[in-house]
């Protein structure tokens, strides 16, 4: 079956290579970039101002081939794709939770920005904890590498 999506903007981030971005949002941390959606969905974001955060569902247009094993930012073992946040997968589709900061017209400006710039925006929505954020949770193998998280930087082998 084939599916198709159409952007509804772009991410801009002060990261022009993939070479050195944080590998989450939370290594991201007063990071700033904005949103641009496309003029047809300027009234889509009315009343978010009211939301502190956002995901964001985006287009890994930089990310290579799919690799059924890869060796993740955060380890140097090989692990399953699914059981890591890497790139290089057969739908390549990020999320991110950002920082909301300013809502005008079709710019959104956002903080912890962990996006390459220029990434075609997909779709976003309002991050509402009781909804998103399980009380109970469990992090497998990246249990052990919690404290690098915010300090890892990626590389260029999933291009």
């Amino acid at each position: 079956m084939e599916i198709v999506y159409r952007s509804i903007g772009t991410i801009h981030s002060p990261f022009q290579d993939i070479t050195g971005m944080p590998i989450q949002p939370g290594g991201a941390e007063g990071v700033r970039g904005r949103i641009e959606i496309l003029p047809e969905f300027i009234p889509a974001p009315k009343d978010l101002e009211g939301f502190s955060h956002l995901i964001l569902i985006y287009h890994l247009h930089r990310a290579g081939e799919y690799k059924a094993l890869v060796v993740p930012f955060l380890d140097k073992q090989p692990h399953g794709l699914f059981a890591t946040r890497a790139p290089a997968r057969p739908n390549p589709i990020g999320l991110s939770v950002v920082r909301l900061l300013r809502v005008d017209g079709n710019q959104i400006d956002i903080e912890n920005v962990d996006i390459l710039d220029g990434t075609p925006l997909l779709d976003f929505k309002p991050y509402a904890p009781d909804f998103d954020a399980p009380s109970e949770v469990r992090v497998g193998w990246l249990e052990n590498f919690k404290a690098q998280m915010k300090q890892k930087r990626s590389d260029d082998r999933f291009r």
